[in-house]
């Protein structure tokens, strides 16, 4: 339990700039199973090459930005799209293996699976008849 927490600090920042129209903190799910935690993390319209994923000292630092692509020699008679940016950070526990982090983005769903190091996974110990 309590593997990964959200940092409400940042959160807030976060929070505070997206209402002003510079970043939007995307909406999270948090699963936790006996060997990993998954996070599956709501960012649409961004591509790969606008993600960015980062570990450093036991935070989880999520970046996308969401780049709109206007044709060349076109101005915009009405224009609502605008290139916007998600960030969200997570504190991870010290039972993650934050080398072995997994991340895969499809359809503007970002899913990491966080495997926990195995000296923290529970496993069944088999009692051997004497």
């Amino acid at each position: 339990m309590n593997q990964i927490t959200p940092q409400t600090a940042s959160h807030d920042v976060e929070a505070t700039q997206a209402r002003q129209g510079s970043v939007q903190v995307p909406p999270v799910d948090i699963y936790e199973e006996d060997n990993a935690v998954h996070i599956v993390v709501d960012m649409p319209g961004v591509r790969r090459e606008g993600l960015s994923i980062e570990v450093d000292n036991n935070v989880l630092s999520l970046e996308g930005e969401i780049q709109v692509d206007m044709p060349e020699g076109i101005s915009a008679t009405y224009a609502e799209l605008r290139a916007e940016r998600y960030a969200r950070r997570f504190s991870l526990s010290h039972e993650i293996d934050a080398e072995a982090i997994e991340a895969r983005l499809e359809h503007g769903v970002l899913r990491l699976i966080l495997p926990k190091k195995d000296v923290h996974r529970s496993r069944r110990i088999e009692v051997q008849a004497a």
